[in-house]
């Protein structure tokens, strides 16, 4: 391949990602329904007409960021847990990664905005269900190779169980961290999702 068109390649994906960028931070800010590609283009610093040759409509731009979302976050979870041995302490292992997942939501607004959304439809919400049984999966692996007598299918129920623990709090996390009233809640909130955690995984 000539080298122009591999630095044009380059290029545009960095054009992509940065209207990703850009959408990512009018959705955290005004949430999805208002946003619009007049918006996301000024906030990428570009023409409508520029962002048009990447992405034609706001729905097209909720597709790319679902693309990001699925791929980068199974790709992290996979490495983060594939990494784990099981000489680790359960109380350390659940800690870090409950710590891993709320990161991720102060650093990544939009996604919770879009997974919690109404206005999305159901494209993100099967998106986020393959994310998450994907993440149940690796979950089960890992703690398969801490429990080696654990069976497969009570693994996977446990997996899918510790995932949907995360999923169902972290809202409330966001909400208390969001509320100037009630100083400290999210922290009190993940310190006991990391109690239930660590009681429920124990066998």
């Amino acid at each position: 391949m000539p080298e122009r068109t591999v630095r044009r390649q380059a290029r545009g994906l960095k054009r992509m990602a940065e209207i990703l960028d850009a959408a990512e931070t009018v959705i955290a800010e005004l949430g999805y329904p208002e946003l619009t590609t007049n918006q996301v283009a000024a906030r990428a610093g570009m023409s409508p007409g520029s962002l048009y040759q990447f992405f034609r409509n706001k729905e097209e731009i909720l597709d790319g960021l679902v693309s990001r979302y699925t791929d980068d976050r199974r790709e992290f979870w996979a490495g983060r847990l594939a990494a784990v041995t099981p000489d680790v302490p359960l109380e350390a292992l659940v800690g870090r990664l409950v710590d891993d997942s709320v990161a991720f939501k102060t650093a990544s607004p939009a996604y919770w905005s879009l997974l919690y959304g109404s206005a999305t439809g159901d494209r993100l919400a099967a998106a986020a269900q393959r994310l998450h049984g994907a993440i149940a999966e690796l979950v089960a692996a890992m703690l398969r190779r801490r429990s080696p007598e654990l069976g497969e299918e009570r693994a996977l129920l446990m997996g899918t169980m510790a995932v949907a623990m995360v999923k169902a709090v972290m809202p409330l996390v966001s909400a208390a961290a969001d509320s100037p009233g009630s100083p400290g809640r999210a922290e009190e909130l993940v310190g006991e999702l990391k109690v239930m955690l660590v009681r429920y995984l124990t066998e």
